[in-house]
């Protein structure tokens, strides 16, 4: 059903299923992102020392987010009704508190790992699954973490900041610890492979959709979107490392690294 639901949002967005074709193509983009990433930039900026690469592998991601990711979240935003979208919302925050809390319980953050623990089990029996978020009304904290965090609770930097394909913004360390965050994401688990498949592509529908505005504010007021992005993901990770540092608590925001979005008219 969900993956019918999927094909025909793609229709709706005026695209077809990709097909050999088109992951071609792709893979031809891919390859001229880093090949054209060789060169070298005259003064990078010390956390940016690959920044030629990673300069080429936005303008890839650029390209695949134009041709597939946007075409599709605009389809989404506009058939879905914004309860849906919420509940949608929810629904995988309430999954990622589950390997937040393994993460609070490797970082020894006791009160953190007990509310994650909470948050989970209150979303998921009384939230109707997670669709909804009784947890933050009871007013039980989201304590949001992830392996690379738990590296950096343990003294690992974070290393260079580092463009990834399609999945965008990273630093090293944090690249280092995807394999295991993506182990920890329960959907990796889901059977049959085309339900587990259908959900990472609603989560990334999901979290493309609620960055269009935000997009809209990045075209209007950067000159250099590429520095204005790195300073900005930078800039929130370092933070998420200092609260957690400081008592693990997140501050609300269930996207972090993401630019805000722009303020409702």
């Amino acid at each position: 059903m969900m993956n019918s639901n999927y094909t025909a949002l793609v229709h709706r967005a005026g695209l077809r299923p990709l097909t050999s074709r088109v992951v071609a193509w792709l893979g031809l983009l891919l390859g001229a992102a880093l090949l054209s990433g060789c060169a070298t930039v005259a003064n990078p900026d010390p956390r940016d020392p690959m920044e030629s690469y990673n300069r080429s592998m936005t303008n890839f991601n650029e390209q695949v987010d134009a041709m597939v990711l946007k075409p599709v979240a605009v389809a989404y935003k506009e058939i879905t009704p914004a309860p849906v979208r919420t509940g949608v919302s929810n629904f995988f925050a309430n999954i990622g508190d589950v390997w937040s809390f393994v993460n609070n319980v490797l970082q020894l953050r006791g009160e953190a790992a007990a509310s994650s623990f909470m948050r989970v089990n209150v979303n998921t029996f009384m939230g109707l699954g997670g669709v909804l978020d009784i947890a933050s009304e009871l007013g039980i904290d989201r304590y949001k973490q992830d392996f690379g965090l738990t590296l950096g609770r343990w003294g690992v930097g974070t290393g260079p900041y580092l463009v990834l394909p399609i999945l965008g913004p990273s630093t090293v360390r944090d690249t280092l610890a995807l394999p295991v965050d993506m182990k920890g994401n329960v959907v990796s688990y889901v059977d049959p492979v085309s339900a587990r498949n259908s959900l990472y592509g609603l989560r990334a529908v999901e979290v493309r959709s609620n960055l269009l505005r935000a997009g809209s504010v990045l075209d209007s007021a950067a000159l250099d979107k590429y520095s204005f992005t790195r300073d900005v993901f930078l800039q929130v990770r370092s933070q998420a490392g200092e609260a957690q540092n400081a008592d693990g608590k997140d501050a609300g925001n269930s996207n972090d690294g993401v630019l805000p979005e722009e303020p409702a008219r």
